[in-house]
């Protein structure tokens, strides 16, 4: 037995350049600075003076050259400062996306698979006899031949309508995504950076409905005090708030967009790491911070159960684990039969991704 043979192994060999190597730390810590290109380099220049990053033939400023002139930065010529470009936004999101969801190619059209026959573009093994209206590609001349053999004879061969069957597809449905993301305070308390690996998901998630299921939609709604919706280019900037939690904000105007929406497969997807807290009442708004205030809780419950009636599945993504949360999540999910997850930071992206892919299977009538 000769067992393995070894070679030499050179580390360098498959090496990016150093301004790759460069510009992937770079956009890592643009997610951190919420976008600030200044705030990013001065630590990148901390990062080069602990760890050599940089070299004699290759240094920092001819990484921030490099950027300009690939288009990944911008210099105001009256102050000296910086500010990303475009190209630099869809690059964070590319890299959110090859990090959580690995690398997925642009395709042509939505395809998220239902089981519900239909035309499409992705054949499956059943077959049905032909009816009026079926077009001439979706005839499977292979059993229709065998068809007309048995009922006919090999000697007088014919083929008739009754004899053609025809292969099933399976259609392709679009579906309205409402990524809900918290910005309040607690999302940055106690020592715990939340909102970045909340940010890397949306990012992520972004890029993988406009590059995979460029047919769906998207929309980005944070919700502190109030609710807004943001622009996808936004979310490298998003930044936490002193801002309460106010959950019943966030929901409404998701659904106010859903509504909108003409797909019929809707979800929406919350992150959030804490209790509902605020309600806005008329001008004023009512915050109550210890435990869980029925009042509030209530309302949230309400707006779950008309999320039911409306069709609209919500997936709450809970990045907290104190059990008199769970209770909570667990009544809320309940009465919208939707889907809780109690994930860590560190799986918070496998969780979603797996969620949104799985969607792609359910029949909605």
């Amino acid at each position: 037995m000769r067992g393995h043979r070894f070679i030499q192994f050179n580390p360098h060999e498959n090496d990016k350049s150093r301004f790759e190597q460069l510009l992937d730390l770079f956009m890592q810590l643009l997610t951190y600075t919420n976008g600030d290109a200044s705030e990013a380099l001065d630590w990148l220049n901390q990062l080069d003076r602990k760890y050599q990053l940089t070299n004699d033939e290759y240094g920092m400023g001819d990484f921030i050259d490099d950027l300009k002139q690939n288009g990944y930065l911008q210099e105001n010529p009256m102050d000296g400062s910086f500010k990303i470009t475009g190209k630099s936004e869809q690059t964070i999101r590319k890299k959110s996306l090859e990090e959580i969801f690995g690398k997925l190619k642009k395709t042509q059209q939505g395809n998220h698979q239902t089981f519900k026959p239909g035309q499409g573009d992705e054949q499956n093994s059943d077959t049905r006899p032909f009816q009026f209206g079926d077009m001439l590609e979706q005839i499977d001349f292979t059993e229709s031949i065998r068809n007309a053999q048995i009922n006919h004879g090999v000697d007088s061969f014919s083929m008739k309508e009754d004899d053609l069957q025809i292969r099933e597809t399976d259609f392709k449905t679009q579906t309205s995504t409402v990524l809900m993301i918290d910005i309040s305070h607690s999302m940055i308390l106690y020592g715990e950076d939340r909102i970045t690996p909340a940010k890397k998901v949306a990012m992520a998630l972004s890029e993988l409905i406009t590059t995979k299921y460029p047919k769906d939609t998207l929309d980005i709604v944070v919700f502190g005090n109030d609710a807004w919706s943001i622009e996808i280019k936004d979310l490298p900037y998003l930044q936490v708030g002193p801002y309460h939690t106010n959950t019943v904000a966030g929901l409404e105007l998701a659904m106010d967009i859903l509504r909108r929406r003409k797909n019929p497969n809707k979800q929406i997807f919350m992150i959030t790491d804490g209790k509902p807290t605020c309600l806005k009442i008329g001008g004023r708004y009512y915050k109550n911070s210890f435990g869980l205030d029925r009042k509030v809780v209530n309302r949230c419950i309400n707006l779950a159960a008309q999320c039911k009636k409306l069709k609209i599945p919500i997936t709450t993504f809970m990045i907290a684990s104190d059990p008199y949360l769970q209770k909570f999540v667990q009544e809320f999910t309940e009465t919208n039969h939707g889907k809780a997850f109690f994930a860590s930071l560190d799986k918070l992206g496998a969780f979603i991704f797996k969620d949104f892919e799985s969607g792609k299977r359910r029949t909605v009538y």
